[in-house]
């Protein structure tokens, strides 16, 4: 089917009139007209990406109990088992096709992956919008110059591929996704890791951190940071995080992806001081600091930065560090805002699967201090996906966060 876009034709809809013969052709185009439409419409001004559900997770044995009564005199059905199901959802791709997966699907990794493939080691997952004429029927009338047989397909089914691979797939860097042409079609779903064919897959070694959720971009946001929000540290450890008496430490921050070296300017961050006591009693400064990383380094983008002290102010019993990011001021690779909201203060701790280990052996070590309890609620964020990270999908606004200083840890 010849599809319609704005960079290849423009749009043409049929014009009725008294005595016009049409044809099947016709009707067809009448058909691709509407449905290009909606499908400009939907990757214009709303989007693509996974809608709701198509998560992956490792298929339960009942999925596999049909096929090992039918196959269990299959020497390698007991050689393979290293299978995952996808949930029902909708998703979008980008041409604005709509991708229903009606019912949960079951997928084995060794049949899906091409046999060059069969490596083991990363997989991708993901499902492709396709197309099949389904329910023959007899025409009715044939002519001479009819370009159809006695017999042909009444109707189109909208309907699904799954995709595995063993190579990473290419990442969407339009800046602008509506008349751009797409290459990639596949929305891809999860990542799996250390890939055993041998063997189940566990829940741990699937990603969904790939999925591309729905809407018109993909927001830039910050994804960890290298202190912990509203915790403790003692005077020494905060003075190794911020670097205060040695050229090195500072504060971590890192992106989603790329940001501009050359928006990292004085002013982007800003650390406030909130000296201990109440009321009248309380002060405020703010601590003078440097960009050390990327700076000096070639490169127009950035995945990280780090902020260090450069002044001696000292900190004491009972202060409070309020760390501000202007996120709005930090550009991507398109030139759009960082979307950087901490939502809940939950953006992750950096150094968290080393403190934990600390936290097995000691009290912690450097500003890696020993965990305080986590919150009890809202664990996962909105799209029970992955770990916390800015943005609320506005884009800009500031990142804020803080931490408590005191003397000895208890």
């Amino acid at each position: 089917m010849t599809e319609a876009t704005t960079q290849e034709q423009p749009f043409r809809r049929l014009r009725y009139f008294h005595g016009q013969l049409l044809t099947a052709r016709d009707f067809q185009r009448e058909q691709e007209y509407f449905r290009e439409k909606l499908k400009l419409r939907m990757r214009c001004l709303l989007g693509y990406g996974v809608v709701c559900g198509l998560f992956v997770e490792p298929a339960p044995p009942a999925d596999d109990k049909a096929a090992s009564d039918k196959a269990a005199s299959d020497k390698e059905k007991h050689e393979h088992q290293a299978k995952v199901r996808i949930t029902s959802g909708l998703g979008v791709d980008c041409d604005g096709n709509e991708v229903v997966v009606p019912g949960s699907c079951s997928i084995d990794l060794w049949d899906a992956l091409h046999e060059d493939e069969r490596t083991g080691g990363t997989v991708w997952v993901g499902v492709e919008y396709t197309e099949r004429a389904v329910e023959p029927t007899r025409t009715v009338f044939n002519s001479a110059c009819a370009d159809t047989s006695d017999c042909d397909f009444g109707y189109t089914e909208e309907s699904y591929c799954v995709r595995v691979t063993t190579k990473t797939p290419p990442k969407d860097d339009r800046c602008e996704t509506c008349c751009t042409p797409c290459e990639h079609k596949v929305l891809w779903l999860a990542r799996i890791d250390d890939v055993d064919f041998g063997k189940p897959v566990r829940e741990d070694q699937i990603h969904l951190d790939v999925r591309r959720f729905f809407g018109r971009r993909v927001p830039t946001v910050i994804t960890g940071i290298n202190w912990r929000h509203g915790h403790t540290y003692t005077v020494n450890e905060a003075k190794e995080l911020l670097g205060t008496q040695k050229d090195s430490g500072g504060l971590v921050v890192e992106f989603s992806d790329g940001v501009r070296v050359d928006s990292l300017r004085r002013g982007v961050v800003e650390i406030q001081v909130i000296e201990g006591g109440a009321g009248r009693n309380a002060d405020t400064w703010y601590m003078g600091g440097e960009f050390k990383e990327p700076t000096g380094k070639d490169g127009e983008f950035t995945d990280h930065f780090r902020y260090r002290q450069t002044t001696r102010e000292t900190l004491q019993e009972g202060d409070r560090v309020l760390i501000t990011i202007r996120a709005a001021f930090i550009l991507d690779h398109c030139c759009r805002p960082v979307d950087g909201t901490n939502v809940g203060g939950r953006v992750p701790y950096i150094g968290q699967a080393k403190a934990d280990t600390d936290a097995e052996t000691e009290t912690g070590h450097g500003h890696d201090p020993k965990p305080e309890p986590d919150p009890t609620g809202c664990l996962v964020p909105p799209s029970g996906i992955g770990p916390w990270t800015s943005g609320t999908g506005a884009g800009g606004d500031v990142f804020e966060s803080w931490f408590f200083v005191t003397e000895e840890r208890s």
